[in-house]
C-alpha cells in the first residue's frame, strides 16, 4: 500500500498529499484551515462523512460547519443523541421521541410508555439541560460500529434501546449505529466524533412537554429565535391523533402494515381524511358569521398541493350553494428574463415581484367592476407568458379564489378589506418518522414532490431543481412563511403513503444527478430517505389526491 495519496481540497482549492490512512480529523488539523466557525464533518465526493473517516484513496473533499445544511444536520443528529442519552441516564425507563420541528426547533416528548407520556414539569427540563450539560463537557467520544442486522436487534432489545422496526423491514445484511459509552442509538447521516462538538442548545417548556432549540445557521453563535406556530402545531398533533388510528407512529410500522396488505386500507383512509378536511374548511367560509368573504386566498410553499387544494375547495364550496371562481397567481409571472434577483446574482422565484403586480391588480379590479378580462397562461418550459383565448367575467355573488406563493402577503392586494378575505395556509407536514429520534424534515418532502413535477411536466433535471434549492428556501423565509399563522385555517397536505408512492417515479430521476457535483450531497440523501419506505403501487389513489398533481393521473386540469 502507497505511503501517501493525493486529495483535492475544495476549501483551499489544491491538490495536497497526505499519508495514506489518515482521518478527517487529524486531516483538517494538518491543513491549518481558517472556517469561520468549528468543522463538523466534511464532504467526500460528495458524501457526509463524520470526522473520524479514514481517507484511503484519493478523494474530492470539503470541510463544513454549521453554516452548511449538511453540517446543521450533522449537529443536530449529535445533539438529539447527546439528548436521548441524557433521558436514558436520568429516567431509565422512559424513552424520547423527537416528534417534529417547530417554533424553528424540535418538539419533543419523554414516553414511560407507548401510552404514557412523562409529566414535564420546570424542574424535569431543569434536569434534563443540566444532564446534556454534563455529557457535553465530559467531550464522550461517538464510535460508529457496524454488525449483522440480526446482531444489531438483538442488542437493542437487550438494552431496551428504541424502536428496532426500521431494522426489521429494510432487509440490509448489516447495520450501522453509534455508540456513546454505554449508550447506543441510530441515526440517518454522519454525527460529530465526539459531545464537546456542541457548544449551543437550550431545552424549554413547550405545550406540556419540551422545545430543543437549536443554533441559527446563519450565525451558529445563536441560538434559532422561537416563532410562535400555534396553528402548525395543531395540525401536527391533529395528524399524529389520525395516525394512531392506523397504529402507525414511524416508518418501521408502516413497512410491516405494506407487507401486511394494509396499504390499501391506509390510502383510503388518508384520502377520506384529507376530504372531510376540505369540507370542513369549505362548511367553515359558507357559514361564517361575518358572512361570505368575496376572496379565498390559498397560499403556501413551493409543492405544498396549493393548485390541487384550490380545485378540491372548489368543489366543496359548490356543495354548499356558491360559486367560486379560481385564479392561480402562477399564470401572472414575469418572463423569466424579468424575473428579480437574490444577493447572490441568482433568479429569485419566491421574490413578491416575480409576480407582475400591475397586470395582476388591474385585472382583479377590472373584474370587481364587472369586466371581462384575458387571463394570461404562464408556459413553465419556455419561461414565457402566453394568452390561449381563456376569459373571465364575475358574478356579483362570485367568491375568488386566489392560489399561490404570496396570497397571503398584505402587499399583495392592499386595498381589499381583511373582513373580505379568508386565508388559508396549505403546507406539507411529515406525517410519519423514521423512528423515536429520525425524522423526515418536511422541506425534504416537498423537495422530493418538487423534483418529480419539475421533470415531468417542466422540463426541469434533478440536478437543476436541487440546485434551485438554498434560493427557494431563502425565498420562503422571507415571503412566504412570515405570514403562515395569520390563516384563518392551515391545511396539512401530506399524505401516510406518499414517499412510498413517490419513491418509483423519484429515485430514477435522482439517480441522474452525476456523483461529481454539489448537488448529489442531496441526492443522496433523499435516496436515503426514499430507500426506508417499501415501495407501493398507485393505483388505489384517487385521481383527486393531492399526490395526482405531481405523479400525474389527476382529473382535475392544470
Amino acid at each position: 500500500m502507497q505511503n501517501t495519496i493525493r486529495i483535492y481540497c475544495k476549501n483551499i482549492k489544491e491538490f495536497v498529499d497526505i499519508p495514506c490512512g489518515i482521518s478527517l480529523k487529524e486531516l483538517y488539523d494538518r491543513l491549518a484551515l481558517k472556517m469561520p466557525y468549528p468543522v463538523i464533518a466534511a464532504r467526500v465526493n460528495y458524501k457526509v462523512q463524520n470526522l473520524n473517516f479514514l481517507v484511503y484513496k484519493p478523494k474530492d473533499i470539503e470541510f463544513i460547519d454549521a453554516t452548511s445544511e449538511s453540517g446543521k444536520r450533522c449537529y443536530i443528529r449529535t445533539l438529539s443523541m447527546v439528548m436521548a442519552c441524557a433521558v436514558r441516564e436520568l429516567w431509565p425507563n422512559c424513552d424520547l421521541r423527537i416528534e417534529h420541528p417547530i417554533s424553528r426547533g424540535f418538539y419533543c416528548t419523554i414516553r414511560e410508555s407507548r401510552e404514557v407520556a412523562k409529566e414535564i414539569t420546570p424542574e424535569v427540563v431543569a434536569l434534563l439541560k443540566e444532564r446534556m450539560q454534563q455529557i457535553i463537557a465530559e467531550d464522550r467520544p461517538i464510535i460508529t460500529e457496524e454488525k449483522q442486522t440480526k446482531e444489531v436487534i438483538r442488542l437493542f432489545g437487550e438494552r431496551k434501546e428504541g424502536e428496532t422496526t426500521l431494522f426489521e423491514t429494510l432487509g440490509n445484511p448489516y447495520c450501522r449505529y453509534y455508540r456513546m459509552g454505554d449508550y447506543i442509538d441510530y441515526y440517518t447521516g454522519a454525527l460529530m466524533p465526539s459531545t464537546g462538538y456542541i457548544h449551543l442548545f437550550d431545552v424549554e417548556q413547550y405545550h406540556g412537554n419540551i422545545l430543543l432549540r437549536i443554533p441559527c445557521r446563519r450565525n451558529p453563535n445563536q441560538l434559532e429565535e422561537r416563532c410562535v406556530q400555534d396553528k402548525r402545531f395543531g395540525i401536527f398533533k391533529e395528524y399524529i391523533g389520525w395516525n394512531k388510528l392506523l397504529h402507525i407512529s414511524n416508518v418501521g410500522e408502516f413497512n410491516k402494515a405494506c407487507k401486511n396488505q394494509k396499504s390499501f386500507e391506509m390510502i383510503k383512509l388518508s384520502e377520506a381524511l384529507h376530504e372531510k378536511k376540505v369540507a370542513q374548511i369549505a362548511d367553515q367560509i359558507a357559514h361564517r358569521e361575518s358572512g361570505v368573504p368575496r376572496f379565498v386566498l390559498i397560499s403556501g410553499p413551493s409543492s405544498s398541493g396549493k393548485t390541487t387544494f384550490s380545485k378540491r375547495l372548489t368543489i366543496q364550496l359548490m356543495v354548499n350553494g356558491i360559486r367560486p371562481v379560481v385564479i392561480s397567481m402562477d399564470n401572472y409571472f414575469v418572463n423569466r428574463e424579468d424575473t428579480p434577483r437574490d444577493e447572490n446574482g441568482e433568479w429569485d422565484f419566491e421574490h413578491l415581484e416575480t409576480i407582475d403586480l400591475p397586470l395582476f391588480r388591474k385585472q382583479l379590479a377590472d373584474l370587481l367592476d364587472g369586466q371581462t378580462v384575458k387571463l394570461p397562461f404562464y408556459n413553465f418550459e419556455t419561461g414565457k407568458r402566453e394568452y390561449r383565448g381563456d376569459t373571465l367575467r364575475l358574478e356579483k355573488d362570485t367568491v375568488v379564489i386566489l392560489e399561490g406563493l404570496h396570497a397571503l402577503n398584505p402587499k399583495l392586494i392592499p386595498e381589499i378589506p381583511r373582513e373580505m378575505t379568508f386565508k388559508i395556509y396549505v403546507s406539507s407536514l411529515t406525517t410519519v418518522n423514521l423512528d423515536n429520534h429520525n425524522w423526515i424534515p418536511t422541506s425534504d418532502v416537498r423537495l422530493i414532490r418538487r423534483i418529480v413535477r419539475d421533470y415531468r411536466y417542466r422540463g426541469y433535471s434533478a440536478m437543476e431543481t436541487i440546485a434551485r434549492l438554498d434560493s427557494v428556501q431563502r425565498g420562503e423565509d422571507r415571503w412566504i412563511s412570515p405570514f403562515q399563522e395569520e390563516a384563518d385555517v392551515m391545511f396539512n397536505s401530506a399524505l401516510l403513503f406518499e414517499l412510498a408512492v413517490l419513491k418509483r417515479h423519484a429515485e430514477p430521476i435522482l439517480d441522474e444527478v452525476p456523483k461529481y457535483c454539489d448537488e448529489y450531497t442531496t441526492a443522496h440523501r433523499l435516496l436515503k430517505y426514499l430507500s426506508y419506505f417499501e415501495s407501493i403501487p398507485e393505483r388505489e389513489i384517487p385521481p383527486t389526491s393531492f399526490l395526482r398533481e405531481f405523479v400525474g393521473g389527476s382529473s382535475f386540469r392544470y
